[in-house]
């Protein structure tokens, strides 16, 4: 018990530090997408934080079997290096008893995996929805923030307002420039420019949105060219178009668990065991990571990390692609994901085995020469 502790401890830290990295690697790399959208006007900044807290169980499903499969390499590659796996070999440790001790790390991190990828991760999903349904009502007028340049409108036009009111009712200082677009062929064909001194929104009966600009001038022309016009208002509306919000949520990704079971359609079923295979994941990952952690203290401890990393995104990759093709009918419902399981557990047990079988043949071939040579 005292070595598998140690053993535990040592792997769930090197897990810990490793998947922590990789969380903060990818969840910064969504946040600055999600920021340039709430820069754009697109998404209200106060949303970004929420977005991210309930996108993280979908990161942690991926990032959690990798950092495993990364800890045992690390972690036990170390030990190897270090000779200690020398030593707890002469005292009886063998290959079979530390696979059995790393299951043990491997199972909590499977039960954490069952728990994101089954019930977390879908109703993160569906709050995002909820939010981004959410974003869809809202127009450039609640997008606004005081002292910035927005690009609104698919980038046609730009909005920047110097103040704005705490019930965002009212704006101080408001510049508006928009590329006039031909109607007829679709080019543009000059650019209007609205300053104001303040403005307001006003809401129609049908829904539609107007912002009212006050006590300004319009300027149209072409940048470059004098024949351009001015004309002075005293009010003057611009409708306000809704932003855009584009953010990658699947169709079935947060639906519930507890509705794929039982439903025939094909999506649904694909995506149930695409969730059920990710707890498999856990389990034959640590059986590649064992043997591939098996380092000679000559060689260093990074020797074999990169292929090992190429087997994990292979199997990854495979799985995906397996999703993508029963989503289409390429590919039956009774196979599934589970032969892609099967091969990388075979694959696994060759890897284990490998020593065994490489000395059961060097074995018959030094009996073979015997019977030639007698």
């Amino acid at each position: 018990m005292i070595i598998f502790r140690y053993l535990s401890r040592e792997l769930l830290i090197t897990l810990g530090a490793v998947s922590a990295v990789l969380l903060l690697i990818i969840m910064s790399g969504r946040f600055i997408k999600y920021l340039a959208q709430a820069a754009q006007g697109i998404l209200d900044p106060g949303v970004l934080f929420t977005i991210i807290g309930f996108r993280m169980p979908g990161f942690l499903q991926l990032i959690l079997p990798l950092g495993l499969f990364l800890g045992i390499l690390l972690t036990y590659g170390r030990l190897y290096l270090e000779s200690e796996m020398t030593v707890l070999s002469a005292t009886g440790m063998s290959q079979h008893r530390l696979l059995a001790y790393s299951m043990g790390p491997a199972l909590i991190v499977a039960l954490a995996v069952a728990c994101l990828s089954l019930w977390l991760s879908p109703k993160g999903l569906a709050e995002v929805e909820r939010i981004l349904n959410e974003q869809d009502s809202l127009t450039e007028f609640d997008t606004l923030v005081p002292g910035r340049f927005q690009t609104l409108k698919d980038g046609t036009r730009v909005t920047y307002t110097q103040d704005l009111s705490s019930d965002r009712s009212q704006l101080q200082g408001v510049f508006i420039s928009e590329t006039v677009v031909s109607q007829q062929d679709g080019k543009a064909r000059g650019l209007a420019v609205l300053v104001a001194d303040g403005g307001r929104q006003l809401i129609q009966p049908d829904g539609s949105r107007y912002l009212i600009l006050e006590h300004g001038f319009r300027y149209d022309g072409r940048p470059g060219q004098a024949d351009y016009r001015v004309v002075q208002y005293d009010t003057y509306g611009v409708q306000l178009a809704r932003p855009n919000v584009v953010i990658e949520v699947g169709e079935m990704e947060s639906i519930p668990t507890g509705q794929l079971f039982g439903n025939p359609d094909r999506r649904y079923q694909s995506e149930l065991q695409w969730r059920l295979s990710l707890p498999v994941l856990v389990f034959i990952v640590t059986l590649l990571a064992v043997p591939l952690s098996k380092v000679n203290p000559r060689q260093g401890r990074y020797l074999k990390l990169l292929p090992a990393i190429l087997l994990y995104m292979a199997y990854l990759a495979s799985l995906i692609a397996v999703r993508g093709a029963l989503n289409k009918g390429k590919l039956p419902l009774s196979l599934g994901f589970w032969w892609v399981h099967l091969l990388f557990l075979s694959i696994g047990l060759i890897l284990f085995y490998w020593e065994s079988i490489r000395w059961r043949f060097g074995q018959r071939r030094v009996v073979k020469k015997e019977l030639i040579n007698g």
